[in-house]
């Protein structure tokens, strides 16, 4: 980075913090697509908190997200998931990576278009297969056919997620690219939609 890009950066990154105002940038997007490792670089380069609503909603509860899903079912997960997201939001700024299945819910998603910007990480099949292969608490995978649920899952949700805000194209790519593309993608969208503080 040459000297005259380093007060470039650091006028666009006040400009993008000034126009988000008291709103969070909200990741959204299958398991596997990098919400949390973006988000944290997302947040370090914004000079933002982090928080992952799932590590949340295992603090809150004391249980972790797969026993939830046992002990309770997933109508009930979803409901404490949509409890713990409104809470988060109303916050204050900060980036904020929810589960796969959160931006599915209605109230979720008002309250995420109300108190956030949000960004999908658009993955293909192929890269969440061979990220979430190397995890063992993803409860909607404890399927003979992961893969056959992974696809089921990207035709429900693929629609829905493209209701985001934005959408950024998650790939074989470093994490501070992806990120750097976040952050572009999170100014266009506010300069386009003419988006002053709220």
């Amino acid at each position: 980075m040459t000297q005259q890009q380093a007060p470039e950066l650091q006028h666009g990154r006040a400009a993008l913090l000034d126009r988000l105002g008291k709103r969070c940038i909200v990741l959204v997007g299958l398991m596997g697509a990098g919400k949390t490792s973006i988000g944290r670089k997302v947040a370090a380069a914004l000079g933002l908190p982090f928080v992952d609503s799932d590590l949340e909603i295992e603090d809150v509860s004391r249980m972790t997200i797969p026993e939830l899903f046992e002990a309770y079912g997933e109508p009930e997960f979803r409901a404490l998931e949509q409890r713990v997201i409104a809470r988060i939001l109303e916050g204050g700024p900060k980036v904020l990576s929810t589960g796969g299945g959160a931006y599915m819910n209605e109230q979720t998603r008002a309250a995420i278009a109300s108190h956030g910007v949000s960004v999908w990480l658009k993955a293909d099949l192929d890269l969440l297969m061979e990220r979430v292969a190397k995890k063992q608490n993803r409860p909607l995978l404890r399927d003979p056919d992961p893969r056959g649920v992974l696809r089921r899952l990207m035709d429900e949700r693929y629609p829905v997620y493209a209701l985001a805000d934005a959408t950024v194209v998650t790939r074989d790519e470093t994490k501070e690219v992806i990120a750097a593309e976040v952050i572009e993608a999170i100014s266009r969208h506010m300069e386009f939609s003419g988006e002053v503080n709220k």
